[in-house]
């Protein structure tokens, strides 16, 4: 059964358009866990002397993701020893993999990992080496290296995803459960007032006039 665990691995690449990997690694161990985060900025901008008013949205950070790795040439992980060498070498290959530049390129790596349902395009933001058990000389046999990754996309790739939920573009939707227009309004257009154009483009009475099941159009608006 250990055979078929599938392994937590990093791809390089020398563009952002990550056509072609030129080098790659499959972790010793798999992570314990892993961690992202996804952070959403609002304008804070509001009148002297007003009260508490909707935020409106400014705009998606970058997804993090940080996780940690272990290194280990005792041989008590996966029955390999390599005291000899000890573990500088296996990192100095993970620091070439993620940092390395090449050509004119002159930036970090550009990198995808992949584990499991995990598929996160990224570049290194951060790397922090604890080394754990020496030989008697000091050489280190085992270390921790706890990775952080900042979501990396490229302009292609980023413009396609931001037109898809574009309020210049028609949108049509199903109406689920619990649904009402104005929430509609608000996931595409950022803003629950757009609600009677769009009930008067789909030729509904009222905002309640909503159907589970039903699909709903949503036209392009001028703000």
């Amino acid at each position: 059964m250990a055979n078929n665990v599938s392994k937590l691995k990093i791809y390089s690449y020398p563009d952002a358009d990550r056509k072609t990997a030129d080098d790659n690694m499959e972790v010793l161990v798999n992570p314990e866990s892993y961690s992202q985060k996804i952070s959403v900025k609002f304008s804070e901008k509001q009148a002297p002397g007003t009260t508490a008013k909707m935020p409106k949205f400014s705009k998606m950070e970058p997804q993090k993701l940080d996780f940690e790795l272990l290194f280990d040439s005792t041989g008590v992980v996966n029955g390999v020893r390599d005291e000899a060498n000890g573990v500088e070498a296996d990192l100095s290959r993970f620091k070439k993999l993620v940092l390395e530049y090449k050509g004119d390129q002159h930036r970090p790596r550009f990198l995808s990992i992949y584990w499991g349902t995990l598929k996160f395009d990224c570049c290194l933001e951060s790397l922090d080496i604890t080394y754990k058990l020496f030989r008697p000389d000091g050489l280190p046999l085992r270390a921790l290296a706890k990775a952080g990754f900042i979501g990396s996309m490229d302009d292609t790739k980023r413009v396609s995803k931001e037109n898809a939920s574009s309020p210049d573009l028609t949108h049509i939707r199903t109406v689920m459960e619990g649904d009402s227009l104005p929430l509609m309004s608000f996931r595409i257009y950022g803003d629950p007032k757009y609600y009677i154009e769009v009930a008067k483009a789909n030729g509904l009475n009222g905002f309640r006039d909503l159907k589970t099941g039903s699909r709903i159009v949503f036209p392009p608006i001028r703000k």
